[in-house]
């Protein structure tokens, strides 16, 4: 049969580097990406998780490697980067999943520690994988990155300000080297997922999980991590060229309802 249609929407091929790989919206992404055909670097602090799941994509017939990655220490960073791109030769996909959250209060007496952590997971990590990713997006041409940044990013929610306040800033970094690197045909995306089943939102309670939801979000559930992973897919593929910049809550309705 003869295509209409002139762009790719196969990632078939591509080499993708998922942080927080090991659990919650980065497993369900490096699943996908490796059905979708794409050699998976699965990457997370947690080395059991991320074995876990190199053996799960590997089980099916699919393509992966593991490494362990602590995003708060840069050296290592370049170093897994730098074995990746070795390893199999380039990096066409860059998913910065990896997150973490704390309530605290302004006041709280360990409230700059907690916001310390919080720049170096939410934020910091990202320029850092970024920075040693560009090479090798350069040389793969037309490379993608996914920043995950949250509906946090887009409102506020009391007794999370460190977390608040990166989301919003892992929102202005995407948007900022949007502009920046366009240019050599490298997009950046940004995905604001909003209440998800993930670990993060393991200690909520199932009643209270669909009070919450069938008051705020129109579809009246969580979100699975897989739904959430399908938004961040449509932004790798090639045909995604000129989707740039671009900030998409995957939230069921959530911050478009008023009441």
């Amino acid at each position: 049969m003869t295509r209409l249609s002139k762009l790719n929407r196969s990632i078939a091929g591509k080499v993708a580097l998922v942080t927080g790989a090991a659990s919650g919206m980065g497993r369900a992404t490096a699943h996908l990406f490796a059905d979708e055909g794409a050699h998976v670097a699965v990457t997370d602090i947690n080395a059991a998780g991320v074995e876990a799941v190199v053996a799960e994509i590997k089980a099916a017939g699919l393509s992966a490697e593991g490494w362990a990655l602590d995003l708060a220490d840069p050296d290592r960073i370049k170093v897994v980067v730098g074995e990746i791109a070795k390893r199999v030769g380039t990096l066409n996909i860059l998913v910065n999943n990896a997150g973490i959250s704390q309530h605290n209060l302004i006041d709280d007496d360990d409230y700059e520690a907690i916001w310390d952590r919080h720049a170096d997971i939410l934020l910091r990590a990202h320029t850092r994988t970024i920075r040693a990713s560009l090479p090798h997006l350069r040389a793969g041409g037309n490379g993608r990155i996914v920043n995950i940044a949250s509906t946090e990013g887009l409102g506020a929610t009391p007794e999370t300000s460190p977390y608040t306040s990166f989301k919003h800033g892992v929102i202005g970094l995407t948007r900022s080297l949007a502009v920046e690197l366009g240019r050599e045909g490298i997009t950046v995306n940004c995905i604001c997922p909003g209440a998800v089943n993930t670990g993060m939102t393991q200690g909520i309670s199932e009643k209270h999980k669909g009070i919450f939801a069938k008051r705020r979000v129109p579809i009246a559930r969580y979100a699975e991590p897989e739904e959430v992973a399908q938004g961040t897919l449509n932004f790798v593929l090639p045909a995604s060229s000129y989707m740039n910049g671009a900030v998409l809550p995957v939230d069921g309705g959530l911050t478009i309802k008023n009441a």
